[in-house]
């Protein structure tokens, strides 16, 4: 391998990335923490499954302590709470002409930035529907929306050659000069699959639920109101509509975007958010932290009152250390 394309967190977004960049014939190296996972996928492969696709592919893999090398791609696809920890483990391997490839969940642009410069960050906004069920295992549960794009909207050589590379595994793949706009509307979205996690209902059977019609409402708008407070305006994918819950808006123009991730989210193989299987099957602290937690400083900044917010994450929190469960009163807590 010459120069192959470096993933770093060979989870569910990397890890399935990978293995269909690997099967297209391209060179794919995986960096994974988790040293099971690292020799499934080297040995007997990553096994890809669900109803988009099934295969299985051997991949080279190796722990962060077995890489050696600089690479001029990097992707990054670990949880955003593992961003920080991330960032001096690969910073001696990015070549001082590399780049930065953030297929992550949340504002991790905003760290990478800070650390390598935004000339060597490149933004993007995933969505489709993965979960890793174990070492070598990953399911493939829907196609959705992905979008790249440079930090500062200008589109160069590089980022042709990646939308390239993103168009190899999702043909219809957005390249676009407003990034920021497409990663506020997942934040929106995404506050929205941290609230269904309160519970053990479907992602689909809570946007159905009428009475819970509040909270994604509250969320849209406490998101949307501190993206445009930033000069930021939000943009989603298929008929999630961001603006929807922008000020003034009425609440049917709300109501018709949340029926639609009710029907967009019954579809597929993956029911519950990756949210929901890090507290309910993994056991494991959530990208709240990392995530949505960025929220509320962003909107102090601006004098945004974002106080549903605020509770969603107090509420993740008591769920993660024992104080709460997973339950309907849980997420009646959210508006109480």
């Amino acid at each position: 391998m010459a120069d192959p394309i470096i993933i770093w967190g060979a989870g569910a977004i990397g890890g399935t990335l990978g293995a269909h960049w690997a099967r297209a014939g391209h060179d794919v190296l995986l960096v994974d923490t988790v040293a099971e996972h690292v020799e499934a996928c080297r040995t007997r492969g990553l096994h890809i499954s669900g109803p988009v696709a099934e295969f299985t592919q051997v991949i080279p893999a190796v722990t962060p302590a077995e890489l050696t090398g600089t690479y001029s791609r990097i992707v990054l696809a670990v949880k955003a709470q593992a961003t920080e920890a991330a960032i001096p483990m690969l910073a001696p391997h990015l070549a001082p002409d590399g780049f930065v490839f953030s297929a992550q969940n949340g504002l991790n642009e905003i760290a990478l930035s800070r650390a390598f410069g935004a000339d060597r960050v490149m933004g993007c906004f995933v969505n489709f529907g993965a979960d890793w069920h174990g070492p070598g295992e990953i399911l493939f549960g829907n196609r959705s929306a992905l979008v790249i794009g440079e930090l500062d909207g200008v589109t160069r050589p590089r980022t042709e050659a990646m939308f390239a590379l993103c168009r190899e595994f999702e043909p219809d793949a957005i390249l676009t000069d407003d990034i920021w706009s497409y990663l506020w509307g997942k934040m929106a979205y995404g506050a929205m699959l941290f609230a269904t996690a309160l519970n053990d209902d479907s992602m689909s059977a809570n946007f159905g639920d009428p009475a819970r019609l509040p909270a994604w409402l509250a969320l849209g708008r406490e998101v949307v109101a501190t993206a445009l407070a930033h000069g930021v305006t939000p943009r989603g994918f298929g008929e999630f509509r961001p603006m929807a819950f922008a000020p003034g808006v009425p609440d049917a123009e709300g109501k018709a975007v949340v029926d639609w991730l009710r029907d967009f989210n019954a579809v597929g193989a993956k029911t519950h958010s990756g949210i929901w299987r890090d507290l309910a099957v993994r056991k494991r602290k959530t990208e709240a932290d990392a995530q949505i937690g960025l929220v509320p400083g962003l909107a102090a900044e601006k004098g945004i009152p974002v106080s549903v917010m605020e509770r969603l994450c107090a509420l993740i929190a008591d769920i993660e250390t024992g104080r709460r469960t997973q339950s309907a009163e849980t997420f009646a807590a959210l508006l109480a």
